[in-house]
């Protein structure tokens, strides 16, 4: 994106976004530029003069008479252009999509060709300098605009965004939630919209004041009050559907099709006006790049905190009831974790793999067989080895142990995120495939069919090569399998079409409504409340300890200076002594007691498994049967 028109201002500077056909809230943000002092050419509106509102015309026609300083929304590109649809980036079959197409189609009657041809003559990109500071302000990003970038996303996508603008800082919009960070000495400014409320909780708007200080910048972030009732019943005269005219007064999104992770957490928890001062700094050209330095809101997370007292006994709960054991039923599965190496950093990773985590080394082929001999001699009946890591195929031995198991005549699953490290191996595995077809199953981590979301938790750029090494393996028909997340809240058949959607259109033969075909894992939190697991839960919930993983499963793990391999009662708690059970698999038959958050909200309430043939007909159980706790 080229630079645009260019501004000197030496004054307070008031930046607000998302009008959305909105009258009653821009009128309030102009009144208080007015009171505060502030002119109309040090204002400027970030873009979507036209969205959710029941009045766009006399919202244009406001801001056109103001004669303020407005770039170029997604909204206004496309109003400008007689397009069919808003362009907002929303997700594909989503609720904020259907609702998308009932406004657009009504402010595109009413927008007059006048109003058209301005929103048409926008430009994107408005550059200002004020007290020496560079800043570009924009809709989306500098390279898209209508991409979303919010508190919760990627430093490294904001780094290569203020970089490609060239300038110490940027002033954004489209994401309609307001924040300041801080990237490498660079600014990433977004004051909010006026339109809608920031989805916590309260029916204000927001918009910020930015004023020269010290060779940089006061960032002021200023909640806004307006009469919502009034611009809610302009949007009933309109016809609009209830879900964005509720959300005035509620202080609620009616969807949150396109939050990340953190921003879903952080709904209905109202933010508290601030303020911050920032100063423009080089960046570094050497050493660890840093994460964003969050300037404002302060982290909200309305998440409750475990209990000190809870799962500490192995034997009772924290309120002095029995706790749940689960007894080893059959050794079904055999995990192998193959090291806690990662070609990748995850957000929330399960075991904190990543490519510095060795606390797990790399398991060979003389680390396993012992415990493969052991199944045989004692005749286990263990049907399916598991492998997973970190990323298996970093190990350096994983062919060698696939062939063993699958030579000894085991269902074979590997775990993997299908990038690179995978791909590197592509004539070993079709040799695998040709020799042992369906019992080498491969579980690709796809995250969410949309490349936002599985990327929110993953890193930017790994969507399209863990999507690609999926296709690979379908197309060479291999037995494959998907695992993906639940953590935004996402309606299940809703998700499981998206996915569908997805595999049909790559030809890959997962049945995404099969949950052993398409795993879906809920999130987990150690740190986050929830109810221990007593004898008594297992009538209330209707389940039996057969279905937890426990009772199947065991993972053998080689530990950072260990001399031998041990084995531990689960796959998603390799650090905790607690649940290490011995160095054979005869040592590791003993009961196990579910003395960790995970145990509950993984495998009892989550109704979790990590094994693919342990999927078919699994139910998932609601935690509501024992809130109370």
């Amino acid at each position: 994106m080229t630079p645009g028109p260019q501004l000197q201002i030496d004054a307070p500077l008031l930046v607000f976004g998302g009008p959305y056909s909105n009258r009653q809230a821009t009128e309030a943000v102009l009144a208080e530029a007015a009171r505060l002092g502030i002119a109309p050419t040090r204002i400027i509106c970030t873009g979507d003069l036209v969205a959710y509102g029941g009045e766009p015309v006399a919202t244009v026609d406001l801001v056109r008479r103001a004669g303020i300083h407005v770039v170029m929304g997604n909204c206004d590109e496309q109003l400008g252009a007689s397009a069919q649809d808003c362009a907002c980036g929303y997700p594909s079959g989503s609720a904020c999509e259907r609702l998308s197409a009932a406004w657009f189609a009504y402010a595109d009657a009413q927008i007059e060709s006048d109003a058209r041809a301005w929103l048409a003559g926008l430009s994107r990109r408005l550059d200002i300098q004020v007290g020496g500071v560079r800043l570009a302000v924009i809709h989306g990003s500098v390279s898209r605009i209508n991409q979303f970038v919010f508190a919760s996303t990627a430093a490294a996508i904001k780094r290569r965004e203020i970089a490609l603008a060239d300038v110490d800082g940027v002033i954004a919009g489209h994401c309609g939630l307001p924040f300041s960070q801080v990237i490498d000495g660079r600014l990433w400014h977004n004051a909010g919209v006026v339109g809608m409320p920031a989805n916590d909780g309260t029916p204000r708007a927001w918009y910020s004041v930015l004023s020269p200080a010290d060779g940089g910048l006061r960032i002021e972030h200023r909640a806004l009050d307006y009469d919502h009732r009034a611009a809610a019943a302009a949007m009933a005269r309109a016809g609009l559907p209830p879900d964005y005219r509720e959300a005035l007064a509620t202080g609620l999104w009616p969807s949150c099709d396109v939050l990340p992770y953190r921003e879903i957490r952080e709904r209905g928890i109202a933010i508290a006006p601030g303020a911050a001062t920032w100063t423009p700094a080089a960046p570094k050209r050497r050493g660890k790049v840093s994460d964003a330095q969050q300037l404002w809101p302060r982290p909200r997370d309305g998440t409750k905190p475990i209990a000190v007292a809870k799962f500490k006994d192995p034997v009772l709960t924290a309120t002095g009831e029995p706790r749940a054991t689960v007894p080893l039923r059959e050794l079904r599965t055999l995990w192998f974790n193959t090291g806690t190496l990662c070609n990748i950093t995850c957000r929330n990773c399960y075991i904190e793999s990543s490519p510095r985590n060795d606390r797990l080394v790399y398991l060979g082929l003389d680390d396993i067989t012992p415990y493969l001999d052991e199944i045989a001699r004692e005749r286990l009946g263990t049907q399916e080895i598991g492998f997973t890591g970190g990323e298996p195929f970093m190990n350096p031995h994983i062919i060698e142990m696939l062939d063993e198991c699958l030579a000894r005549g085991f269902r074979t699953l590997v775990l993997t995120n299908a990038m690179r490290p995978m791909q590197r191996h592509k004539p070993r595995l079709l040799a695998l495939n040709e020799r042992y077809g369906d019992r080498l199953v491969i579980r690709v981590s796809l995250d969410h069919y949309s490349a936002g979301r599985h990327e929110d938790e993953r890193g930017p750029g790994t969507f399209a090569p863990t999507r690609d090494g999926l296709v690979w393996l379908a197309a060479h028909s291999f037995n494959v399998a998907v695992a993906g997340r639940t953590m935004w809240g996402e309606d299940d058949s809703a998700e499981r079409a998206g996915y569908a959607r997805l595999f049909a259109e790559h030809r890959i033969p997962v049945d995404a409504g099969d949950p052993g075909a398409l795993v879906l894992f809920p999130e987990m939190d150690a740190s986050a409340d929830v109810p221990e697991i007593t004898t008594a839960c297992w009538s209330i919930l209707g389940k039996s300890p057969d279905d937890v993983m426990c009772a199947s499963s065991r993972m053998v793990v080689k530990r950072k200076g260990a001399e031998r391999p041990a084995v531990l009662s689960c796959t998603l708690i390799p650090y905790d002594p607690a649940f290490e059970l011995g160095p054979t698999l005869a040592d590791a038959a003993r009961a196990v007691p579910l003395n960790h958050p995970h145990c509950a909200k993984f495998c009892v309430l989550g109704g979790a498994s990590c094994s693919r043939a342990a999927g078919d007909g699994e139910r998932r159980v609601e935690c509501t049967a024992i809130a109370a706790e």
